[in-house]
Formats: C-alpha cells, structure tokens, sequence
C-alpha cells in the first residue's frame, strides 16, 4: 500500500529583529511642525477677523518660531520629531536603492517610539517662501533651526528579509537623499536636514560631535525657546524692521 503524500504546508512565523542607530545632522535641520492657529483654523473654520485684528501685524515671529516645533512633554530633550517622518524618509531612499522597493520598506520596518528625540540648540529663522496658492504668492516664514543637530532611533524590522546591516545602508542612504523636517534635500530646492549613520556602541569618526551636540539637551533647548535667537543677518535685519513697526504701532 502506498502511504499518502502529506500536503500539508508548514509556514514559519516570520522573526523581527531590533536596532538602535544615531543620526548625526551634516546639514541644519528646519521644524515643520503646523501652528496652533492652523489646526485651529482646520478644526472649526477661520472666520471673518474682528476690527482689532485687522489692525495686527501680519506675522508674530516668535510665537510662530515657538509653534513650528514639535515638543517632548519629559525626557533628556525638549525637542522631538515625529518617528514617521524617519520611515517615510528610508522608504523614499529605497527608490535609489537597488534590492528592495518602497512598499517593502512600509510593510517590513516598524519604529516603535511615536517621536525621537533630537538634540541641539534651536534659533530663529526668517525666510522668504513661496504661497501654495496660484500665483505662488511671496511670504515670509519664521521656523526654528537647529545649525547642529544628533537624534536617536529605534528600528524594528522583518527578518532574515532585512538585516541590521540593510537597515543601517538603508538609513544612511534616506540620510543622503531624502533628509528631515522643512526645505529637506528630498524637496529638490534645499539640502537641509541631511544626516550621517552611526551605531549605538560604535559611533567611530562621530563621537566627538555627538558629545558636543547631545550636551545641548532640555535645559538649552527651553532656554532657546523661551529666550530666542536670530540665526543670521537676514533675520536679525527682518527683526529690526519688524519692532520698529510694533513701536510706530504702539505710539
């Protein structure tokens, strides 16, 4: 008698592995995070602006430089970055990246934390933008700006589909061409928030500049924050010109 051949097929679970990898800023890093008074507006509508406020300055460029933030309620930093924006950047980088696809990124790579923390001493900044309306209308756009800048990351992971080496190649690649926050290389026009890739245990050529750095932690970050300073001419010469309007204003 022949025995009957056993069709049953045998699935192994897949296995996740774990790393802890730094990113070191090569070039500055600008907030983007949206201000209260836009959400507001989202959530119940602008509405018709009151006499008073007509008469208001268009722009308050300290509270918006407070607002473009995104802040950590406790920990070693006052600033953090939204963990998504990490992914997004690796999956983007995989585009230019030759053995795996962008949806794999997306399915295959999880960040446990919501927010990283980043470190550094964030300034004001003033710069003209462009309006996303037709006429690409000119504006001026006041963020925080961290020149230096160093976060860490936690990275899960599908294997043996991808290793800890993929994820570190993979990681300094979104680095290279994609970058974080506002006016990133990803954008084409700017090269800011561009990053280099270090173990945790290993951080070679970069030790320096992560002590240097990490040593700027909450209590600098709230000073900066609360106490803010211009990050170039162009913005202290904007300054300028915008308090002698509030004393014209006031008088």
């Amino acid at each position: 008698m022949v025995a009957k051949k056993d069709d049953t097929l045998q699935i192994d679970a897949l296995k996740q592995g774990r790393v802890t990898l730094r990113l070191i800023g090569t070039t500055g890093l600008y907030f983007n995070s949206m201000s209260v008074k836009a959400k507001r507006s989202l959530l119940i509508g602008g509405g018709k602006k009151t006499a008073a406020e007509k008469k208001e300055l268009k722009h308050d460029p300290e509270q918006e430089f407070r607002d473009s933030i995104y802040r950590a309620p406790d920990g070693e930093t006052y600033l953090c970055f939204p963990a998504p924006g990490v992914k997004a950047a690796m999956a983007t980088a995989a585009l230019e990246t030759p053995g795996i696809t962008k949806s794999s990124v997306q399915r295959l790579i999880f960040l446990p934390e919501q927010k990283i923390r980043i470190w550094g001493r964030p300034f004001l900044k003033m710069d003209v933008v462009r309006s996303a309306d037709m006429n690409r209308t000119p504006d001026i756009r006041t963020r925080a700006f961290l020149p230096q800048w160093c976060a860490e990351v936690d990275i899960a992971y599908v294997s043996p589909t991808l290793s800890a080496y993929s994820i570190v190649s993979l990681l300094a690649n979104a680095g290279a061409v994609c970058g974080l926050g506002d006016f990133r290389q990803e954008r084409g026009k700017g090269s800011y928030g561009c990053f280099a890739v270090a173990a945790e245990g290993d951080m070679g050529g970069w030790q320096e500049a992560w002590d240097a750095i990490t040593a700027e932690g909450r209590t600098v970050q709230q000073d900066a924050m609360d106490n803010p300073v211009c990050a170039d001419q162009d913005t202290e010469d904007l300054m300028a010109l915008l308090d002698e309007e509030r004393a014209r204003r006031a008088a």
